[in-house]
């Protein structure tokens, strides 16, 4: 598989980036970056926000390759692309994943799910991700 099958697929959409969209969606990133570390926020908050960084620099990395994910299953593709725009191995994006299914639960179905290692590992994880 390569990003030009998930374009036939459907799956992703071209799209034409500029400098000020990375560099605001890197924004957003470092904004939550900081957020997820504020004091009294709770292991959930915490994961969300990381989450939220990671998914962004993720976003970041699919525009500046050219592509966008398509609505359906956006959250999955961005994750998954970054095996072909970073490089990225099976182990983070697998691990990316479960933070996915984890903040769903934790954002819809449920409160209090979230360990303080998992919201510990969602925020360095989502750090790796920005730098890289």
């Amino acid at each position: 598989m390569s990003l030009q099958d998930w374009l036939n697929n459907s799956w992703l959409v071209e799209h034409k980036t500029s400098q000020q969209e990375i560099v605001d969606l890197l924004g957003v990133a470092d904004r939550d970056l900081s957020d997820c570390k504020s004091a009294g926020l709770s292991t959930d908050w915490r994961m969300n926000i990381a989450y939220n960084a990671a998914l962004q620099a993720a976003t970041a990395t699919l525009a500046a390759v050219g592509y966008r994910a398509a609505r359906d299953s956006h959250h999955y593709r961005v994750i998954h692309s970054l095996a072909y725009t970073i490089g990225a191995d099976i182990k983070l994006i697998a691990q990316l994943n479960q933070f996915r299914k984890k903040r769903n639960i934790g954002g819809y179905e449920r409160a209090g799910v979230v360990s303080d290692q998992e919201a510990k590992e969602m925020v360095a994880l989502a750090q790796q991700l920005r730098e890289e």
